[in-house]
């Protein structure tokens, strides 16, 4: 009985990482189409090609970036940036680097 209780805790919990994780990939989604479209309106608007390089060109990008930023740590952790046995692999390196040193 309490296996089947820890299975399903493991299944809501693997649920909701699942929901997250959707959840930052349609965020993702919106701001690239969204920014992409900012960014088409700024081109074609009066100014042409001028309008690229100044900073209200990107400001939204920038800003809501940031968000997506949190929303990746959120979501993901440390894993999203330095992978998920980074650690583990680090004190493999020191390991093997303290052990080769040792018999130089």
């Amino acid at each position: 009985m309490e296996n089947s209780n820890l299975e399903e805790q493991k299944y809501i919990r693997a649920k909701k990482k699942v929901k997250a994780i959707k959840g930052f990939y349609v965020h993702l989604a919106v701001y690239i189409l969204v920014n992409l479209f900012l960014i088409i309106i700024r081109v074609f608007s009066n100014n042409g090609y001028e309008e690229l390089w100044q900073w209200q060109t990107y400001n939204t990008a920038i800003f809501w970036g940031i968000g997506i930023a949190f929303h990746a740590f959120n979501v993901f952790g440390m894993n999203f940036l330095l992978g998920s046995n980074w650690e583990d692999r680090k004190i493999k390196e020191m390991m093997d680097k303290d052990k080769k040193d040792l018999w130089e």
